[in-house]
């Protein structure tokens, strides 16, 4: 212990004595340690930046969501539409009602005379420039469609924009190239947020200079002074806090990004990725979204006063939000104004016509939500079978859908009105009634329209696809469909008996189905079994077909789901989907012929090269001898049968269909079909209460009301070769002659009964 502090002492004794020059020759060693120290990590900094920066730079720079575009209007001379039905397809695809055409995207109505200065648009097969056109309706159609030139064959309109698919982080934005972007655009966002920008290396030492004293006042961070290229790195690369270590960052950043890309690539970037503005959750970056979300116009289209609103707000978004803070919005939007005429990018006299304008905006459209949720949902079932997740966020794809925007809003208009009067009628029917319908071309496959809901705009359960119900006697043409096609020689006069029967289950539970009336009806034919929806005498046919028979038909036709093998299938003892049903009754519509359901017509990437065409694919489901048979005999269920009350309102289209009802009420279905529109409706409730509603009260009005506004095609092809017609005593189901009492004329293909002359 007392070596210990004799060596203490001499060691501080030593040190007091030696110290200053000790000290003095270890400093360049201490200070070229710091150094390397210092320009190892400045090293390690400056690669780990650079690397960073190359990577999003050179890589995909933004996530782009993919846009999803109704059907295309087509118009031409004699097409059958209304002036106020153009009207509305013009809306939907934001063109603006003025009243002097100055620019694309503008239309003036005068009665039933229309000037349109269309847009141009790429589509994945042609593309439309930008022109003026004239249009006049008369008697429900479009009677002349004229340009300067003259008369126009055929012009498509460009198409609504119907949904998006987000990148995680719900970012949106519309990237345009440097060259897209007005010049007065940039020439603008130059001269107000960074002049010097051409001959600055990324900093500009005055607008630091003055920042910093703001800052040094105030203790904190609170202005920026920072060049475009810093704002871009902040918005690419940092997080928005502010503090002085992020100040730094971004200055280097600035740096390494001027001395790795040009200055036209960099006002791009900056150009695209500027924050300017929220849309509930959807964050608005880049001036081309900015037109579209503030003005409803692309960005080419804008004036001055528009260009310098979205100026404007590079300054703060929040605090110039022209729909929260129209006054100060419009001060800085002048201010704006003022800074380009005075550094003269535009003229005074336009500047100050220009402070005068309004601030122009279009009502809020709550684009991060598409209208029509119930087709989106699903468009994306079908694209995730061909593009992954990622891609279809991320990549800027262009999806042309199948949607008809004009059909979509007839069927969501009827069915809000029907349910609401059937509520309102009283007579047992229940509140809180919910519907869903899908129509499609079974010729083509392509669903037209979905509704998921009587709330359509709203996103959440879809009834049209998610809801599975018992259908009821929705699948009775099935069933009549197998027997036509076996070998037992079944045909629209053989004689079925509609009488009691029971059946034994497999587990000795007796099942005996009954008539809707209650009673049974004797010796009937298969014609009048299916159109007055006999049940004894369908179950009678089902138990001589086979159940079997019955479910390898249903998948034939297109029907994915399993179902059990019982005999209480024969009367819809199934839970499906207004959407399944679709599937199955699309064959039956189009001849036997099965088309698979689709939304999409074709995608292209976000430069508007083609990916993907969804061309047509056919296979047959069924003969087209029996399928024209039973089509026959639906329409006999819309002439006389369970759906004849509303035939008088249909007619003279040829509509086919069948009606569905399930125990108590529960669910009111129909599905029918005339040229090219097949349309199926449900209604319900959604605890599976009873709804008070048959078929033919409930669902079958909603389809009455909207197949005429649907405007089915109607193509008057021939029957198949082998369908002869004969004359039918309707009593005995024998061939007979015309002129016999009661007798009745029917189609027939290979099997027909036997020959009678009626008795003298």
């Amino acid at each position: 212990m007392a070596k210990t502090k004799t060596h203490r002492r001499g060691f501080f004794a030593e040190f007091k004595k030696k110290g200053l020059a000790t000290l003095g020759r270890s400093v360049p060693y201490i200070f070229s340690r710091f150094l390397i120290i210092a320009l190892v990590a400045g090293t390690a900094y400056l690669t780990w930046s650079d690397l960073t920066l190359r990577s999003r730079f050179e890589s995909k720079i933004w996530a782009v969501p993919a846009r999803i575009y109704a059907t295309p209007t087509t118009l031409y001379a004699g097409l059958t539409m209304s002036a106020d039905e153009l009207e509305y397809l013009l809306k939907a695809a934001a063109y603006q009602d003025v009243h002097r055409l100055r620019r694309s995207g503008d239309y003036l109505r005068r009665g039933n005379r229309f000037e349109i200065y269309t847009r141009a648009f790429a589509y994945w097969d042609d593309s439309e420039l930008a022109r003026r056109i004239s249009l006049y309706f008369s008697d429900g159609r479009l009677q002349n469609l004229t340009d300067k030139t003259g008369p126009v064959a055929l012009l498509r309109l460009d198409p609504p924009l119907v949904g998006k698919i987000f990148p995680a982080h719900h970012e949106d934005r519309v990237p345009l190239t440097l060259e897209q972007f007005p010049e007065l655009l940039k020439a603008g966002v130059i001269a107000v947020e960074d002049r010097r920008f051409d001959s600055h290396y990324g900093l500009d030492p005055r607008g630091i200079a003055r920042a910093a004293l703001v800052n040094v006042k105030a203790g904190e961070v609170i202005q920026g002074g920072s060049t475009l290229t810093q704002q871009l790195a902040k918005n690419l690369f940092l997080e928005q806090y502010r503090s002085w270590g992020r100040k730094f960052h971004e200055a280097v950043l600035a740096l390494i990004i001027e001395a790795r890309y040009s200055k036209a690539v960099i006002l791009e970037a900056y150009l695209n990725e500027i924050y300017l503005g929220q849309d509930g959750g959807r964050a608005i970056h880049g001036f081309g979204l900015a037109a579209e979300f503030y003005f409803g116009r692309a960005l080419d289209e804008l004036e001055l006063a528009e260009t310098a609103m979205l100026i404007a707000l590079v300054k703060g978004a929040s605090y110039f939000n022209p729909r929260r803070h129209p006054a100060r919005a419009k001060a800085r939007r002048n201010q704006v104004l003022a800074i380009l005429a005075e550094r003269n990018i535009v003229a005074l006299n336009a500047a100050r016509r220009a402070q005068g304008a309004p601030l122009g905006l279009v009502s809020r459209m709550r684009q991060a939500r598409s209208p029509y949720p119930a087709f989106v949902q699903l468009l994306r079932r079908q694209l995730r079978r061909d593009y992954p997740e990622e891609q279809l966020r991320s990549a800027g794809l262009r999806i042309f859908s199948t949607l008809e925007p004009l059909s979509q809003h007839y069927v969501e208009q009827g069915l809000a009105r029907r349910l609401k009067k059937l509520e309102s009628s009283g007579r047992g029917v229940a509140k809180n009634l919910e519907g869903a319908v899908v129509v499609s071309n079974p010729h083509s496959g392509e669903v037209v329209a979905i509704v998921g809901g009587r709330k359509p705009g709203w996103p959440g359960f879809n009834r049209a696809l998610d809801a599975r119900r018992p259908v009821g006697s929705l699948l009775k043409p099935v069933l009549y469909l197998t027997a036509l096609e076996q070998g037992g020689g079944y045909h629209l006069a053989s004689r079925l008996q509609d009488k009691p029967i029971s059946i034994v289950g497999e587990q000795g539970k007796l099942w005996r189905p009954h008539n809707a009336d209650r009673r049974s009806h004797g010796t009937v034919s298969l014609f009048d079994a299916l159109v007055h929806s006999y049940n004894l005498a369908t179950v009678r046919l089902g138990m001589a077909v086979g159940v079997t028979a019955l479910l390898r038909r249903l998948r034939q036709l297109g029907l994915q789901r399993q179902l059990q093998p019982y005999p209480s299938l024969f009367l819809g003892a199934a839970a499906l989907s207004p959407y399944e049903v679709s599937e199955i009754y699309q064959p039956l519509a189009n001849s036997g012929f099965r088309v698979p359901p689709r939304t999409i017509r074709a995608v292209t990437d976000a430069h508007g090269q083609p990916l993907q065409h969804y061309a047509l694919s056919m296979g047959q489901a069924a003969s087209a001898e029996s399928t024209f048979l039973l089509r026959f005999a639906l329409q006999g269920v819309m002439r006389e049968g369970t759906a004849r009350a509303a035939y008088p309102r249909l007619s003279p289209l040829p509509v086919a269909g069948k009606t569905g009802t399930t125990d108590d009420l529960r669910d009111s279905w129909f599905a029918g079909f005339s040229g090219n529109r097949l349309m199926v409706v449900w209604i319900g409730r959604d605890d599976n209460r009873p709804a008070g509603l048959s078929g033919a009260r409930g669902a079958l009005a909603v389809w009455a009301d909207l197949m005429p506004a649907l405007r089915p095609r109607i193509s008057h092809t021939p029957p198949p070769g082998p369908i002869s017609w004969h004359w039918v005593d309707e009593q005995g189901g024998y061939r007979t002659d015309p002129d016999c009492p009661g007798a009745v004329r029917m189609p027939f293909a290979a099997a027909m009964p036997k020959y009678q002359p009626c008795a003298s």
